[in-house]
């Protein structure tokens, strides 16, 4: 039996959220205390307002994360997000886009990874249906990671 390298085997991948006082070095705070539990940042979005920032995050290993957060009553969530590799760069971006809206499924919020897989720039995906989505980018010929293809 063939694999099939755009069908996830896995766990789906978990964003972590966290809300930081809008202040110099609440961040370097946060992945100083990640690293010091050998937990990586792998992917991030900052969003600033006046008094907050909501920062979300991909690590190599969410549990770790979420269990330093409680430790410490840091204010977070977890959701699951579809991780997609692009090996056509641009073209590939807006390949996995247009496959996506002739789903008609709507994207909450992208950003793309820190790091690469097989060379190739990755984006992570808040999606309306994670199921439905990820079909259809394997159907297009895309293929989605699972968490443990990101952690180490």
């Amino acid at each position: 039996m063939t694999h099939d390298p755009t069908t996830t085997h896995g766990s789906p991948v978990v964003q972590v959220s966290l809300m930081m006082e809008n202040r110099v070095g609440s961040f370097s705070s946060v992945v100083t205390l990640l690293r010091e539990a050998h937990v990586e940042v792998l992917g991030l979005s900052l969003v600033d307002s006046v008094d907050i920032t909501i920062a979300r995050l991909i690590v190599s290993d969410p549990d770790t994360a979420i269990q330093r957060f409680l430790e410490r009553g840091i204010t977070h969530s977890a959701c699951d997000v579809v991780v997609v590799e692009l090996e056509h760069g641009a073209t590939g971006l807006s390949d996995c886009l247009k496959a996506l809206l002739e789903a008609e499924t709507n994207i909450h919020f992208s950003y793309p990874l820190l790091v690469r897989a097989n060379g190739h720039p990755l984006l992570a995906l808040h999606l309306e249906d994670a199921d439905f989505s990820q079909s259809v980018l394997h159907q297009r010929g895309f293929r989605t990671l699972a968490q443990e293809d990101l952690s180490r």
